[in-house]
């Protein structure tokens, strides 16, 4: 299960299908360095993208 509180480079690293919906909500996480270090709420916050939509997003492309 993903949570906010994950590194946004090690959710891409470890669960690869996830990209896709990355790509849906406008986030190059993929390219950006802080990645590395971002959590994904704060990377969210940032963004101004609804944490609980990406959360829901992010672990339905999990099953």
């Amino acid at each position: 299960m993903i949570t906010q509180e994950m590194i946004i480079a090690d959710i891409i690293a470890q669960h690869p299908e996830t990209l896709p919906v990355f790509k849906q909500y406008n986030l190059d996480c993929y390219e950006c360095q802080i990645a590395d270090l971002e959590t994904l709420g704060h990377g969210a916050g940032v963004h101004k993208v609804a944490i609980d939509q990406l959360l829901t997003s992010l672990n339905a492309a999990l099953k």
